[in-house]
């Protein structure tokens, strides 16, 4: 593969993932603009789901070839789903702590006060909120790859532009 297919396959892996997780951030922003307009509290969040998004997809696509070990590779599919979403969760929640303890630094008095005043404020659940919607995307992504892995490249495409069955596909009974 020479250099330029390999750049536009990437581009391309890219944009797809940023579409991806740009949608599921753009949903948990439109609801957290939607509950607080009920308290008449305004949301300004927009500007940096696109930025999250590109930031997510990229460090997603990079630790896809991070392989875990030989204990996961004899496991069944689903031990590397979830040991990825748990790994790539804990690394979303760590960032979100360490952003929001970056933005408090100067009301704070400093980086390491910041962060324990993070933990006495009402931030916590404002992460833990962005937390669980990221990992159910990141759940999402890591059951595409999989999936994508297996069927191959337009596979997942191909499935579901195919006609249905006419009915429940039912085991003969011998």
């Amino acid at each position: 593969m020479s250099i330029q297919e390999r750049l536009k396959h990437e581009v391309k892996a890219v944009a797809l993932a940023t579409l991806y997780f740009g949608l599921w951030i753009g949903a948990l922003i439109t609801l957290k603009t939607l509950i607080l307009a009920e308290y008449q509290i305004a949301f300004r969040g927009w500007s940096m789901a696109l930025v999250g998004a590109l930031i997510l997809a990229k460090v997603v696509l990079v630790l896809e070839y991070v392989p875990l070990g030989p204990w996961v590779r004899a496991k069944p599919v689903w031990v590397d789903v979830l040991l990825r979403t748990a790994l790539y969760s804990l690394g979303v929640a760590l960032v979100l702590v360490l952003e929001k303890g970056f933005e408090a630094r100067h009301e704070h008095g400093g980086f390491g006060p910041a962060m324990v005043a993070i933990f006495q404020t009402a931030d916590v659940p404002q992460v833990w909120a962005n937390t669980i919607c990221l990992s159910g995307a990141l759940l999402g992504h890591n059951v595409l790859s999989v999936v994508r892995r297996h069927l191959g490249g337009g596979g997942l495409l191909r499935l579901f532009l195919s006609p249905s069955s006419p009915g429940p596909v039912r085991p003969s009974r011998h």
